[in-house]
């Protein structure tokens, strides 16, 4: 199969604009391509994106593992790991380094679910 060339066509669109023009086309084109996928990163997660985001917290590849499968238990991932562990910290009153730990380990399980408002 082969493509039938309809470049002259085409061009036809854009031959008469300028070299800024072009450019100012080109972003606009490309904003539009990128931006469903923008729209997908602020909605959905996934448990690599979230331990990632716990190993930058200063997390150990354990732990943040842990934290992660705490929250999928849970069905809180969407909300975040690390701002999870943010809001248990400042709920407990504590560093957030140790409120991932206590998490982690399953000490603040209940603190969570009242927090999130998780009935179960």
């Amino acid at each position: 199969m082969q493509r039938e060339d309809d470049f002259k066509i085409r061009r036809e669109k854009i031959k008469d604009l300028s070299d800024e023009e072009l450019k100012e086309r080109f972003w606009e084109l490309a904003n539009k391509v990128v931006e469903p996928m923008i729209e997908i990163a602020k909605e959905y997660t996934s448990s690599s994106i979230e331990r990632s985001v716990l190993l930058r917290m200063g997390f150990n590849s354990l732990q943040a593992k842990a934290i992660v499968d705490k929250c999928l238990e849970l069905d809180i991932l969407g909300k975040g790991a690390g701002h999870i562990v943010l809001r248990l910290a400042m709920e407990e009153k504590v560093p957030y380094k140790e409120a991932g730990k206590k998490l982690a380990s399953g000490e603040l399980i209940e603190k969570v679910k009242e927090i999130f408002k998780i009935k179960a």
